[in-house]
């Protein structure tokens, strides 16, 4: 039977609820509104790029971008540059051009392979050229086999066998052709480059039990993510050493650099022309666009597409000349997403004329003839080659596995394996430490990047007050912050001195949410000692559910383990890399609550920031971010960011123990804190 209630009864079993329970800001089981909840961006996402509207806007906006660019790419500050020991052996005449087989050391013990390529005639100075292949099978190496190459012939992608065999070679041959000197040199992984193995470098996304470690660890845990040590790191330092090894070389003009690849070499091309202002031309072939960012780990990294995709990095090259290609892949909108705006870029910048788009999507996704061509051409315009029809590509003679192969039986392969990882990401942090140690000015611009800096996200920020009850010595209000700019909605309470308010609010944060101000959580109306002693004093106290706490979880218990994309890879760079971590958007709603109570209609002249219970490292990275807080109290617990071993834990954190970890958040704020952990707390709190 049903029974009907009536709703008098109603009201007075909600004045009951509210007497027993913690007030809520939401209707029970109601989630709060807010873009957060949403599914996470992964790597086949939309990534737009807005151009900019004038040359001192753009100013502005690339440095942001190029510095979180170096951040994410484990870069800043960069390594120490040790003897490069360059080694180039065993010239091969090839009639019109030379090959040599090169090695060089871009970290100590640390090689990078490849064969360089030069014009067999005295020409002077000359051109030089990177060429980072992509993820072709066997790389340098590659043989499409006689088959498949009959085909690209057949469909006008090639022109002859041997070049539709292996394209990598037939770029090179055709730029030492044109005048220049090239450096094909290896991905990680691939070729002759076995130190970190291909499946770790390129496949492997498993976590490694035996790799998570505080003092020694491997690539993937949460320690390297934590120093932002990456394969793509790794890869673009070798990028940024291949240009010292070519700028270094007798024939070569140190001021006409160039650097072309395509696919996951493309990423490698726009990544070190964005990086390093010695490339003076770029031309990333088929990996530039608005839709699938980098399906490879070696492409990816943790914060490295937070806030911007591709064509942005790609922007960060303007005003000089980068050419770009299309096929049948994720490139195919480029003429409508992505070039228009890139294109609109170098207007606003008054070089139009640099930046161009061979857009050929009746092939699959390659670096073939046709595209070669245009580069030859793009090349020849900007670097000053001197040709009148330089996109004309002669056959060559297919070079052998065993003429590329820098290893052998008189230079043995360099040892690698896991002993080696650890050895290398060790030198890599040592080296690091003394670069920032009594550099506080690297370290606090390292963190503002690692927690999302952003002065705009809380322009437009309101208070929506849902419920209030007048208790014995205060008044209890519950609401949501909202914040329009970012949709964000933050559950809160503020508690009022019902008799005099001294304009003080205290922001109380602990690991509950705002029910952790009661003695018994969320199932409890009666304030915990120390809230009352505050209200006492005529402070006001706020307390909020921080994302994923209190009334964002229809059962209010602590998460244990964060969400990661659809993509079925474990490493944290295809979650991190395009979302900010579940502690950036705590300390987040930190500091858009810090934003609501300065905003005028509040009234508020003090504010106070309070985290205990394990909260205190929230507040040490809101206080650090903060230039408007009054006191700080932080209990840290002894908590640091080195110790996490999970990438799926709550406090996860990438890049925290690079910039010097919870010490440094300390120390590097405007507000220097009470630390609860040596003094106890602070009288203020205990009376």
């Amino acid at each position: 039977m049903i029974k009907f209630i009536p709703w008098s009864s109603i009201l007075i079993l909600g004045l009951i609820n509210q007497l027993v329970a913690a007030p809520l800001a939401l209707k029970n089981g109601q989630l709060p509104d807010d873009i957060r909840l949403l599914p996470l961006k992964d790597l086949n996402g939309y990534f737009p790029f807005d151009p900019p509207s004038s040359k001192k806007e753009w100013g502005r906006r690339s440095s942001k971008i190029r510095q979180e660019l170096r951040v994410a790419a484990g870069l800043y500050p960069e390594p120490t540059r040790s003897p490069l020991n360059a080694v180039v052996r065993d010239k091969k005449e090839c009639g019109d051009f030379t090959i040599e087989k090169v090695y060089i050391e871009t970290l100590p013990g640390f090689f990078l392979t490849g064969t360089l390529y030069r014009p067999n005639r005295e020409i002077g100075k000359r051109p030089g050229i990177l060429c980072p292949h992509g993820h072709w099978k066997d790389a340098r190496f590659y043989d499409a086999g006689e088959s498949k190459a009959k085909k690209e012939i057949k469909i006008g992608a090639e022109n002859n066998l041997d070049s539709a065999r292996n394209p990598y070679q037939a770029r090179c041959i055709g730029l030492a052709r044109l005048g220049c000197t090239v450096f094909q040199y290896d991905m990680m992984g691939d070729s002759d480059n076995h130190q970190i193995s291909h499946e770790i470098t390129h496949r492997f996304a498993r976590q490694r039990p035996g790799m998570i470690a505080k003092k020694e660890w491997g690539l993937y845990s949460p320690q390297a993510e934590s120093h932002l040590q990456s394969i793509l790191m790794l890869q673009t330092w070798n990028s940024i050493r291949a240009i010292d090894f070519v700028q270094a070389l007798e024939d070569v003009d140190p001021d006409r650099i160039g650097v072309t690849g395509a696919s996951g070499g493309g990423t490698q091309t726009f990544m070190v022309s964005a990086l390093d202002s010695r490339v003076k031309v770029s031309m990333p072939a088929v990996m530039v666009s608005t839709a699938m960012q980098g399906g490879c780990t070696c492409e990816n990294a943790s914060l490295l597409r937070v806030n911007e995709g591709n064509v942005a990095f790609a922007a960060l090259f303007a005003p000089k000349p980068i050419g770009l290609t299309t096929a049948n892949d994720w490139t195919k909108e480029m003429t409508t997403k992505g070039f228009p705006q890139l294109k609109k870029t170098y207007e606003v910048l008054g070089y139009p004329q640099n930046i161009m788009l061979h857009n050929r999507i009746e092939f699959d996704h390659n670096y073939n003839l046709p595209s070669r061509q245009s580069m030859y051409k793009w090349f020849n315009e900007h670097l000053g080659l001197g040709h009148e029809k330089p996109e004309m590509e002669k056959p060559h003679k297919r070079l052998t596995k065993e003429a590329l192969t820098v290893w052998d039986k008189d230079y043995p392969m360099p040892s690698g394996g896991e002993d080696f990882e650890i050895g290398l990401l060790t030198y890599l942090t040592e080296d690091i430490n003394k670069k920032i140690i009594n550099n506080s000015d690297v370290s606090r611009k390292g963190w503002e990047v690692v927690l999302g800096l952003d002065s705009e996200r809380n322009n437009d920020v309101e208070w929506d007050l849902t419920l209030k009850n007048q208790e014995e010595g205060y008044v209890e209000m519950s609401g949501l912050i909202n914040n329009k700019t970012s949709k964000e909605s933050i559950p809160a309470i503020f508690l009022y001195p019902k008799d005099s308010w001294n304009k003080r609010v205290v922001i109380w944060l602990n690991e509950l949410g705002k029910s952790g101000l009661y003695k018994s959580g969320a199932n409890s109306s009666e304030l915990k000692e120390d809230i009352l002693n505050v209200l006492s004093q005529g402070t006001a106290v706020c307390g909020i559910d921080l994302f994923m706490q209190g009334e964002f979880l229809k059962d209010g218990k602590p998460i244990e383990v964060t969400r990661t994309v659809a993509n079925k890879r474990e490493a944290a760079a295809y979650t991190h890399g395009y979302n900010y971590s579940l502690f950036v958007k705590r300390v987040r709603d930190i500091l858009t609550t810090i934003s609501m109570i300065e905003s005028n209609s509040h009234g508020a002249n003090h504010i106070d920031l309070v985290g205990l219970q394990g909260a205190g490292h929230w507040a040490a990275a809101a206080n650090f971010l903060s230039k408007n807080l009054n006191r700080v109290v932080i209990e840290t617990g002894g908590f640091e960011f080195i110790n996490i071993n999970s990438i799926r834990h709550p406090d996860f954190l990438p890049g925290a123990a690079r910039y010097g970890d919870i010490k440094a958040l300390i120390s590097l704020a405007k507000t220097s804190p009470w630390i609860v952990d040596d003094k106890g707390l602070p009288e203020w709190i205990k009376n």
